[in-house]
C-alpha cells in the first residue's frame, strides 16, 4: 500500500493496527480525542490470553518487550463464597496462559514502538461522512481511501457500515481502588490474595471481583444486575453515600469483602454495560471497516482488549498481503465469525483454571465476568 492507512482510536486496537502496518513498512496515521497519553487513566490490568491477545504482540514484533510488562505472581486465583469461604485457590506456578500486565503500561509499549508524530493527539471526531471524510471538533477534516474505526463503544465510524447501536445490558460495575492494602486493609489483601479474586451472590448478577495490581493496590469491580434508573438514584458525587448505598446490596456479605466498596481509598465509579447485537455485520463498504468496541461490544467478559489487538492485528496483516478491498473483506470474514462463536467454554475453563474444575464450581464459572 501507498496510502496511508486512517485509524481513528488510539486504543489498543488501532495501536496494535499502526504498529503491524509499520513492521510491514505501511503507514498509519492515527486521531485520538484525548490531548495526550496521560490524560486520564488507562484502567487497571488486563490479562493477555496464550490464544488471541499474545498473538498480536507476536504480529507486532513486540514479545520481549510485553515479557517486561508482565507481573509476577497476578495469575493466581480464588474463588470465595459470599460469607469468605473458599471454594477454589490456584497458585500462580507461571505456566498459565493469561500473564498479567497494566493496560496503561501495554498501551505505553505500543505507544513507543510507532514513528514520532504516528499519534495526532486532541483530535476529537464529530462526524464521518460518506467517501470516508472525517470531521474534528476544530472544524478541519481529512479525507482517507482508508478509514479503520477504533473508536470504542460510541464510535464515529460505526453509522457507515451499520445503524446498530449499542444497548444497556443490564448490570454494571462499581469500581473502587484500595491502596497499601497489606498494611492499611489487611483483611481485604488476605481475602483477595496475590492474583484474583472473584465472589459471586446467591442471586444472579451479583458479584464482586478483585485483583491485586502493581504494588500493594486493590483494584475491585463490584457488580450489580439493576436498571440504569436504579444507578440514577445514587449519587456518586458523594463517594461515602453512593458507597454506603451500593454496600446495602450485598447486606450478610463478609465484611473483609464488603469493604472493597467501604473502605475504599477512591471515589466509587460507575461503569455500565453496554452491548452491540451478537453476531452484528454489514455489508462491505469501501475504504472502511472497524475493530474492538467499534465492531463487537459486549460486556466485560476477559475478552474485550485481546479481540481488539487480535482484529488490529489480523486487519494489518491482511493490508499488507492483498490489495485494499480483498483485505478488508479478509479481515471482517474472520472478525465476523469470530463476534458470531465465542471462545468455547473448554477453551476458558482450560486458560482459567488449568484443567477441570471442581463441579460445585462450574456452574459458577458461567457467571464470572472478570475486568476486560
Amino acid at each position: 500500500m501507498r496510502t496511508p492507512v486512517t485509524i481513528i482510536g488510539a486504543g489498543l486496537g488501532g495501536l496494535t493496527l499502526a504498529r503491524v502496518l509499520h513492521v510491514h513498512g505501511i503507514e498509519a496515521v492515527v486521531y485520538e480525542a484525548e490531548a495526550s497519553p496521560m490524560a486520564r487513566m488507562q484502567g487497571g490490568m488486563l490479562d493477555i490470553h496464550d490464544y488471541n491477545g499474545q498473538l498480536a504482540v507476536e504480529a507486532a514484533g513486540l514479545m520481549t518487550e510485553f515479557r517486561d510488562l508482565i507481573l509476577e505472581g497476578r495469575q493466581a486465583m480464588r474463588v470465595l463464597d459470599a460469607n469468605g469461604n473458599l471454594l477454589f485457590d490456584k497458585a500462580d506456578d507461571g505456566s498459565g496462559g493469561r500473564p498479567e500486565v497494566q493496560r496503561g503500561e501495554l498501551r505505553r509499549m505500543l505507544l513507543d514502538s510507532l514513528p514520532p508524530g504516528t499519534v495526532h493527539w486532541g483530535h476529537k471526531v464529530t462526524e464521518v461522512r460518506a467517501g470516508n471524510q472525517v470531521v474534528f471538533a476544530d472544524g478541519t477534516s481529512v479525507e482517507t481511501a482508508v478509514l479503520v474505526g477504533a473508536d470504542g463503544a460510541w464510535s464515529r465510524v460505526r453509522p457507515l457500515l451499520t445503524a446498530e447501536t449499542p444497548e444497556y445490558a443490564g448490570t454494571s460495575f462499581v469500581e473502587t481502588y484500595l491502596f497499601d492494602a497489606d498494611t492499611r486493609h489487611a483483611a481485604v489483601a488476605k481475602a483477595v490474595g496475590g492474583g484474583s479474586m472473584f465472589v459471586n451472590g446467591p442471586t444472579p448478577g451479583q458479584g464482586i471481583n478483585a485483583h491485586r495490581e502493581s504494588g500493594d493496590t486493590l483494584h475491585a469491580y463490584v457488580e450489580l444486575e439493576r436498571p440504569l434508573e436504579w444507578f440514577d438514584a445514587v449519587d456518586f458525587a458523594d463517594p461515602v453515600a453512593a458507597a454506603a448505598r451500593i454496600a446495602a446490596e450485598f447486606e450478610g456479605w463478609a465484611p473483609e469483602l464488603t469493604a472493597l466498596l467501604t473502605d475504599a481509598d477512591s471515589g466509587p465509579v460507575l461503569r455500565p454495560h453496554h452491548t452491540l447485537p451478537a453476531g452484528v455485520g454489514w455489508e462491505r463498504v469501501p475504504g472502511v471497516t472497524l475493530v474492538g468496541d467499534a465492531a463487537h461490544l459486549t460486556a466485560p467478559n476477559g475478552e474485550g482488549a485481546n479481540l481488539a489487538m487480535l482484529d488490529g492485528a489480523e486487519l494489518g496483516q491482511a493490508l499488507a498481503a492483498h490489495p485494499v478491498e480483498e483485505a478488508l473483506a479478509e479481515y471482517e470474514e474472520a472478525m465476523f465469525t469470530r463476534g458470531a462463536n465465542p471462545v468455547d467454554e473448554s477453551v476458558l475453563i482450560e486458560s482459567v483454571f488449568g484443567g477441570e474444575i471442581p463441579e460445585q464450581l462450574r456452574q459458577l464459572f458461567d457467571e464470572l465476568k472478570p475486568g476486560s
